[in-house]
């Protein structure tokens, strides 16, 4: 019962901070579109400043990402929970404000800065919050429940922008931002199994520190300072010929995903005039959808399921989804393919299982940091390949006429991850094999 007291304060944290997160989506383009290029329905500038700025904060978060996972294993999770979900307050403040060109730059300069050292933070530190508290063969099912959450908190994001002005979408959305940040100070419980080992706290003072000289700490709490290197990534990876699968898997799907969300905006601006109001109603049925696939049919599907399976499905609803989009010859084609985004979310829970499994306790943090890091990796290149080839098929300079060509080649992407994740096998799993020898030690 205390556990799931404990779970239940992560997904409310969970929750708001990524209603908050979503509730600006479906207003950005537009506001985006309107400080750049005002009474624009193409805007070449725009989309190289969002494909820019993607690029450099996955410059960030893949170096962050990695260290994030691995101080939290050391501090614990709440403490580096803090920094990601006050530093996200701030830009959305500023537009908060006001959205005219300046302050809209000033956003774009400091989300950009604050992006890059908390992007997916809060989702990764919460999967291994989550390792920490479930055994084994509950993690897929509970790893699809903490996607469904944070799914049921972008439809809810959504729904808000759809009914509210932009200015007041930018308001409450600051305001919630700040609610998640101290709902979490004060009631979410640190996860650790071993507590009691962990480092000095990471937010109190280093007047302790200063007691003994670092000669007088043990061995283990030195080692324990290390800050990782890319060496222990490395390593990492070496460890497991399934984790380095699921990291491959990991690198197309999110070059993919990436590319989607650098160019499909603005090709379905460009070819059906669509506005934040058709951003938000399609963002809302594949949230939908997704949140029934990930709270109701997941859940059930992983008890007879092997998560390798749903993994391949999922990508290939990913690759139907890119295609169909890509020849979209309608305005009502792209609601059409929202209906794919039930086994589209099966992807993200699997992969963070599968690599879950591949290591022990005390690493949980480390192989999420690894994952997010790639992720973050594949949305450098994403967009600096995406991004011009979408502004050139919008353009007039186009070699061919084919508007959702790099739609298309998102598509491929996906393909290559699919063909991967068809040869992860199950192996006997790290985790499994550390808690067995204990037991026999015991």
């Amino acid at each position: 019962m205390e556990k799931l007291k404990e779970l239940g304060h992560l997904y409310v944290t969970v929750y708001l901070s990524n209603f908050a997160s979503s509730m600006v989506m479906p207003a950005i383009t537009d506001v985006t579109m309107s400080a750049v290029c005002p009474g624009q329905d193409e805007c070449s500038l725009a989309i190289y400043l969002s494909g820019f700025q993607q690029a450099i904060i996955g410059l960030g978060t893949v170096v962050m990402m990695p260290l994030f996972g691995n101080l939290s294993d050391q501090y614990g999770r709440k403490a580096l929970l803090t920094l990601p979900m006050t530093l996200s307050i701030i830009p959305l403040v500023i537009l908060a404000c006001s959205r005219t060109t300046s302050f809209f730059y000033a956003y774009y300069v400091l989300r950009t800065f604050t992006a890059m050292i908390c992007e997916g933070s809060v989702d990764c530190l919460a999967l291994a919050y989550v390792a920490d508290k479930v055994l084994e063969r509950q993690r897929t099912s509970e790893f699809g429940i903490l996607s469904g959450v944070t799914t049921a908190a972008f439809v809810s994001g959504t729904l808000a922008a759809r009914f509210l002005s932009t200015a007041l979408t930018f308001q409450v959305a600051a305001l919630v931002s700040m609610i998640a940040a101290v709902y979490m100070r004060i009631l979410l419980k640190e996860s650790l199994p071993n507590e009691e080992n962990l480092t000095q706290p990471i937010l109190k003072s280093g007047q302790d520190d200063h007691c003994q000289d670092d000669g007088d700490l043990p061995l283990k709490t030195k080692e324990s300072k290390k800050i990782p290197s890319i060496g222990d990534i490395i390593s990492l990876l070496k460890s497991s010929v399934t984790f380095s699968q699921a990291v491959v898997v990991a690198f197309f799907n999110s070059l993919a995903d990436g590319g989607m969300q650098a160019s499909i905006m603005y090709y379905l601006k460009a070819r059906f005039h669509f506005s934040k109001n058709q951003y938000a109603d399609l963002m809302l049925l594949i949230g939908i959808a997704g949140m029934a696939s990930q709270l109701l049919f997941m859940p059930l599907l992983a008890r007879s399921v092997t998560e390798e399976k749903l993994l391949a499905i999922g990508l290939l609803g990913g690759i139907a989804e890119a295609l169909l989009s890509s020849v979209a010859w309608s305005s009502w084609v792209p609601y059409a393919t929202t209906v794919l985004a039930v086994v589209v979310v099966f992807v993200p829970p699997c992969l963070r299982s599968i690599a879950s499994k591949q290591v022990g306790p005390d690493e949980q943090g480390k192989a999420q940091g690894c994952i997010s890091g790639i992720i973050s990796l594949a949305n450098i290149i994403s967009p600096l390949v995406y991004s011009p080839l979408t502004a050139l098929f919008l353009s007039e300079d186009a070699p061919f006429d084919f508007p959702g060509f790099s739609v298309l080649c998102i598509g491929f992407a996906t393909m290559i991850a699919f063909v991967q994740s068809v040869l992860i096998r199950t192996v006997p799993r790290i985790s499994s094999l550390k808690i067995d020898s204990n037991s026999i030690l015991a």
